[in-house]
């Protein structure tokens, strides 16, 4: 149950991806990882642990083992973003004699579900000082609130309502004081802002039930996965290949940014990695063809009330260990090859798998997988952990699941083999 605690920590420190970053990069600092900034050279030595950073709200960190000839690079990938909502640039509005927070729809969150609850207000802003523009994170708790209308002004709302973007889900600052106006300035008590990327928030902090089983909490999709995958990575050694984890943002929007999944920050890394210890181009390719990257974003657990919306032979339970996901679509990249792989790892550690394929009328979604495999071409599975309630602004997850991705990827880390097709060769 310690870990479960570590996670809603972790999750409750990380209101939005640049915060979810800087308490991934304060755990690796601890560990004794060096930090690296992507426009100064790189210093790399055998047995070292680095990281990076890009636009405050993606990680890839790496170990070096003690042999500097590796042979390839082992990559776990998850994500820092959650769907919400997005301050626009004029932010705040009055009316109705109401103050008002003018937001925008990031990613696809569950609308209802962030109605009636206190909302907090987090991000990144940049300010004008006498030294020049500086950036510095907020975190405003309990700020706002988005009010749901009454039954009494809508008595079909429990047979279902569409609920509006621009009209029903702008959140309540406060009530208007005769003519005076409040500004961002005021409201963050930060001068001369010049731009921001702010979100409102669930702050609530997450809770285990009584069953001891379940644990809820906002921001579980992705963030269980980003804390367990960072664990296991951490504590698995290994001499043979250089050890890869990856946290990037953007995800819940496509991931077609220059911090994101898309984008060529995996690559860069892996490339300068290579440079450092003198592999040539071909030295460089041969690596990737032995490299495996997992792809770790959570799925969707079978619903109590709704089973009929699961495929009635490969659905996903809570606490019943990792998800593996299947599509011909190959929206998850999982194949034979790779998820025969990723299994072996599971067993290793005795840990439990299930397989996940959407009903055959249902289109899934999408994860880092397949994005980051047309930037970086390796072998790659697409696994996560059941959760109930996906993009709902609280949600709900198994409190074994949290053990065994941690286990299994610490197993996926350690494992020798040898990727040389059609054979797959494993300790």
């Amino acid at each position: 149950m310690e870990k479960v605690q570590n996670l809603i920590e972790f999750i409750h420190q990380s209101p939005t991806p640049y915060h979810a970053t800087e308490a991934i990069a304060n755990r690796l600092e601890k560990e004794g990882f060096t930090k690296l900034a992507e426009n100064k050279p790189w210093d790399l030595k055998s047995g070292g642990s680095y990281y990076v950073v890009r636009d405050q709200s993606s990680v890839i960190c790496f170990k070096i083992g003690l042999k500097s000839d590796f042979r390839g690079y082992r990559i776990v990938a998850s994500h820092s973003d959650t769907p919400g909502f997005k301050l626009k640039p004029n932010g705040i509005a009055e009316n109705a004699n109401y103050r008002k927070l003018n937001t925008e729809v990031y990613g696809g969150p569950i609308f209802s579900t962030w109605t009636d609850r206190p909302l907090g207000l987090a991000g990144r802003v940049f300010r004008k000082t006498k030294e020049g523009l500086i950036s510095e994170f907020v975190n405003i708790p309990d700020v706002c609130l988005i009010p749901n209308l009454p039954i009494h002004f809508n008595r079909e709302v429990n047979k279902g309502i569409e609920l509006n973007a621009q009209v029903d889900m702008q959140a309540v600052l406060g009530v208007k004081n005769g003519s005076e106006k409040i500004t961002l300035n005021e409201l963050l008590k930060k001068d001369d802002l010049v731009s921001h990327d702010l979100f409102l928030y669930n702050g609530e902090k997450g809770k285990v039930l009584a069953s001891e089983d379940i644990f809820v909490s906002p921001r579980i999709d992705n963030l269980e996965c980003a804390f367990a995958t960072l664990e296991g990575f951490l504590q698995a050694k290994n001499d043979t290949d250089i050890l890869v984890y990856a946290c990037f943002n953007n995800e819940e929007i496509g991931s077609a940014t220059k911090q994101g999944a898309g984008s060529t920050f995996l690559k860069d890394v892996l490339e300068r990695i290579g440079f450092a210890f003198g592999k040539s181009w071909e030295a460089q390719k041969i690596a990737l063809a032995n490299s495996v990257i997992v792809s770790a974003d959570n799925a969707h657990a079978i619903h109590p009330n709704r089973p009929e919306k699961f495929d009635f032979l490969n659905y996903a339970k809570l606490n019943e260990g990792i998800v593996i996901k299947h599509s011909a679509r190959q929206s998850y990249t999982s194949d034979a090859f790779s998820v025969a792989l990723f299994q072996a790892a599971c067993d290793k550690a005795r840990v439990p798998y299930q397989a996940f394929a959407n009903r055959s009328d249902e289109r899934g979604g999408g994860t880092l997988g397949a994005i980051s495999s047309s930037q970086v071409s390796i072998t790659s599975v697409d696994i996560g952990l059941a959760q109930l309630a996906m993009h709902s602004a609280l949600e709900s997850a198994g409190t074994q699941d949290v053990i065994y991705m941690i286990e299994a990827i610490r197993s996926f880390m350690e494992m020798d083999y040898s990727l040389d097709q059609p054979n797959l060769l494993i300790e």
